[in-house]
């Protein structure tokens, strides 16, 4: 049964369609964390091990959030590791252990999804009328900014 929300059902299809980008967003920066996790070297390998482990853990929640607004407003998740890639913004680097090159590649998808989820608010509220998922990733945005705060905390 579809939900009766006062938003077009057209509408819902594309904030869903956008939303499950988000979704491949985040699973794809949640993977880049915590293979940085595993791979980490250096004279404070127990730190940056934690920190990522505290990165990685708050993606898990924030998946699952991503994931039952889509199904909140009547739709799947593209949830396959193929859609994800298919659908995702950000870009796979090489494999590094250096940590320095890891946090950079850490911020520049934190910003990437930063910029693409303040785009979505306007897109949201103002094109498809859904204030609730405009609502949703504004808190997402916040959430970003944070974590990628931290990470620029560390880049020297």
């Amino acid at each position: 049964m579809k939900p009766n929300i006062g938003v077009a059902a057209n509408h819902l299809k594309a904030v869903a369609l956008e939303l499950n980008k988000v979704l491949a967003d985040e699973y794809v920066l949640y993977t880049k964390t915590r293979n940085y996790h595993w791979n980490i070297e250096g004279s404070n390998f127990m730190e940056m091990h934690k920190f990522y482990e505290s990165q990685f853990e708050q993606f898990d929640q924030i998946i699952d959030e991503v994931a039952e607004r889509i199904r909140t407003i009547g739709h799947y998740t593209e949830a396959r590791l193929k859609d994800y890639i298919k659908l995702t913004h950000l870009e796979e680097q090489e494999y590094t252990n250096d940590q320095q090159q890891q946090l950079k590649n850490l911020l520049d998808d934190h910003e990437t999804i930063v910029r693409n989820l303040r785009n979505l608010i306007e897109v949201f509220s103002e094109k498809h009328k859904d204030e609730g998922s405009a609502d949703f990733v504004t808190g997402l945005m916040r959430e970003h900014e944070k974590m990628a705060w931290f990470i620029r905390s560390y880049i020297q």
